[in-house]
Formats: structure tokens, sequence, C-alpha cells
């Protein structure tokens, strides 16, 4: 069992995958996400332990991974204002794209080890039955996408 080389992602209007898409330059995959950083274990104030991060990848258009911009805008806990504060860092980083159209990517998995948060589409493909889904995987990280036969651009939360 592999990964294909490729995974479709859909574009999605205002939900998960509404700020994907082609530049003049390639491929993106924008977001706003929480994370946590390795190792910390969600506790009852988990609003205060939650990171909120402006994402944005960048791809070539055979999908392989040319960059990264990320940026901590604050805790959930601060929000609104740590939501506000990634928005308009991710407007801003849009804008400097020329020739932006929102529509399904296509990318390959890659790993970026930022601020001690792990950030990329990582093959999680496992043949033990205890362990990962049984089947070829790959997810995309922090924000818990879950991509898996039939690669038609659909994912699972």
């Amino acid at each position: 069992m592999q990964l294909p080389d490729v995974i479709p992602i859909k574009y999605e209007p205002d939900y998960r995958t509404g700020r994907i898409g082609r530049h003049a330059g390639g491929q993106f995959f924008a977001d706003i996400t929480g994370a946590y950083q390795e190792g910390v274990r969600p506790r009852h104030d988990w609003w205060n332990q939650q990171r909120i991060y402006a994402v944005l990848h960048l791809f070539d258009e055979s999908g392989h991974h040319t960059g990264s911009n990320l940026r901590f805008t604050g805790f959930r806990g601060d929000s609104p204002a740590a939501v506000e504060a990634a928005e308009q860092v991710l407007s801003d980083w849009l804008a400097g794209l020329d020739a932006v159209t929102n529509c399904n990517i296509a990318i390959r998995p890659f790993r970026v080890d930022f601020d001690n948060v792990v950030f990329g589409l990582i093959d999680e493909t496992t043949d033990d039955p205890d362990k990962g889904h049984g089947r070829p995987w790959a997810e995309l990280y922090p924000q818990g996408l879950g991509f898996h036969e039939p690669w038609n651009g659909e994912y699972d939360t």
C-alpha cells in the first residue's frame, strides 16, 4: 500500500479548503489554523494552549513544495484578536501573489517544522491494523484533514 505521487485537494468555498488554488507561480494552500506545540497535551484550559497560525504553503505546477509562510499570531484564548491578526497576515500574503484563482489543487507530501509544530501533508500509511487507517492515507497537519482512496480530493476530518 502506498500513496499516489500527487494528492488532489478539492476546493470547497467557505469551508476547510476555501483558500486553495493557483497563482502565477504555481499552486497554494492557505489557512488560519489552531495547533498545539509538540508535547503539549490539551488541558481544561485548551484555549490558552492552542496557538493560532496564518499558513501559506506554495507549490510548483507539479505539486512540489517550494516554501511556506507561517506566522504565530496569538493563542485561541486571545480571540478574536489572534484570529483577526492571522486573517490580516494571510490577506497580505495572498495579495502578494499574482493571478490568484481559487480551484482544486494537487500536491505532493511535504513537511515543515516551525515553532515546534508540524505542518505539512504527511504519509500516514501503515499495515498495522492497530495504528493508522489500514489503507493509504495522507494527513494535512495541523488542520487534521485526511486524504485517501479514491483520491478525488475529498477529505475526512
